[in-house]
């Protein structure tokens, strides 16, 4: 068993959500004679998702969805798969990168599953003549999502999608634990500073910066949260976390995460204001919330080695960690979210693209939710495989709940 095999083999021992429908799956073939492209982080967890749709019957087509969050030995593995064909590499340049997309984009998927919605995107840009072959697709992340409603509010998404990162299977697990803890333990492995005792300014309070904000505060750090949403940053200030703009939180922080998917969050008012030895590092999908531009513009001498690229301004040093990508996965040791977390996102994405295979064509041109059986079926799995048990509403509390007379 080579590198990408064993990692491949060792996050399946540990989903057993993703097993049970693998199982499924193997058995009633419902992807039979269908293909599915996908672009996604290309490691170990992806690849039990990706064999799992391929036990399906489905014919798989795979490409990275971030230059550095590609794993090479399990792309490697992962082609020796029957039915998968995987095109990802690990730090390729951008014409690389849109080659493998096309790639992906030449076998005409019927249904796309994405992270960040590049195949999407390219799909209804560069590549309209296969639109007719898609059914719908899947999206995995808070970015794509809103790119994907941009495209709908102005009537140009041309399939439906589902919104598989919305639905509260995926904030509360993945968003919260995924991002929360691996966000950090990328950060510790690669600059192997303490976290305790330091302040860390989390820029936006969703999903993922209240996971990275308790977490951080659990590991002993001085928690600043910026906002711009009055309503997330009250709670933030509520759940017990400092508040203030990011250019006054600036003068404080010494690791910063950036969680918001908005571009330029930390800029040249922020730099000229940081303190020496500030460690800048992004958890958003792509690599904008950071400026870098006006660092490679403005700094002095530049430091580049094992995911830290350190900037001089004026004697003053800034440490970017993975070139502001996302830091849990394009670090160099960076393994993304835990095995248990992507059991259930994973979970969540097979069952939906089932969804879509057998309601893609009814549907208009859209983003939808994921369905509330999908949500409670991922939840009941692994409660199940958990060895928990939980209580059933009798006959007479469904009446009772679903009655305006709350006296019969």
């Amino acid at each position: 068993m080579d590198s990408g095999e064993r990692k491949i083999w060792w996050a399946g021992q540990y989903m057993p959500v993703l097993s049970a429908i693998r199982d499924r799956f193997k058995k009633e073939k419902p992807f039979l004679g269908k293909k599915i492209g996908m672009a996604l982080h290309v490691e170990a967890k992806t690849a039990n998702l990706v064999q799992t749709l391929a036990e399906g019957g489905a014919q798989v087509y795979i490409t990275g969805c971030n230059p550095l969050s590609t794993q090479d030995d399990v792309a490697i593995a992962l082609s020796k798969s029957p039915g998968v064909y995987c095109y990802a590499k690990r730090a390729c340049n951008v014409s690389d990168y849109y080659k493998a997309i096309d790639s992906v984009l030449d076998a005409r998927p019927d249904i796309t599953i994405d992270d960040g919605m590049d195949l999407i995107h390219r799909l209804h840009t560069e590549r309209r003549d296969l639109l007719s072959y898609v059914i719908g697709g899947c999206e995995e992340t808070t970015t794509g999502i809103h790119r994907l409603r941009a495209m709908a509010s102005e009537g140009k998404l041309e399939f439906p999608v589902i919104a598989v990162n919305d639905t509260p299977m995926k904030h509360h697990f993945d968003n919260v634990h995924g991002t929360g803890e691996s966000a950090l333990t990328a950060i510790m492995i690669t600059t192997n500073v303490l976290i305790a005792g330091k302040y860390v300014v989390v820029a936006g309070y969703g999903f993922c910066g209240r996971g990275l904000s308790g977490k951080a505060h659990g590991l002993g750090a001085k928690v600043i949260v910026t906002e711009v949403d009055p309503r997330r940053a009250l709670e933030a200030y509520m759940d017990g976390f400092q508040v203030m703009p990011m250019e006054e939180a600036a003068k404080f922080g010494e690791i910063f995460i950036t969680t918001t998917g908005n571009k330029r969050v930390i800029s040249e008012p922020e730099f000229e204001v940081m303190r020496d030895g500030a460690i800048l590092s992004n958890a958003g999908h792509f690599n904008v919330e950071i400026d870098i531009d006006w660092l490679e513009a403005h700094a002095g001498p530049v430091e580049r080695g094992d995911g830290i690229d350190t900037y001089n301004l004026g004697g003053k040093r800034i440490h970017l960690l993975a070139e502001g990508r996302l830091v849990n996965l394009a670090t160099p040791k960076g393994m993304g979210h835990p095995i248990e977390v992507m059991d259930l996102s994973f979970a969540l994405q097979a069952l939906s693209a089932e969804y879509i295979l057998k309601n893609g064509r009814t549907l208009s041109g859209n983003v939808y939710e994921v369905p509330v059986e999908i949500d409670e079926t991922v939840a009941r799995l692994k409660l199940a495989a958990l060895g928990l048990k939980i209580d059933s509403l009798t006959d007479d509390q469904k009446k009772y709940m679903e009655s305006w007379d709350i006296g019969t």
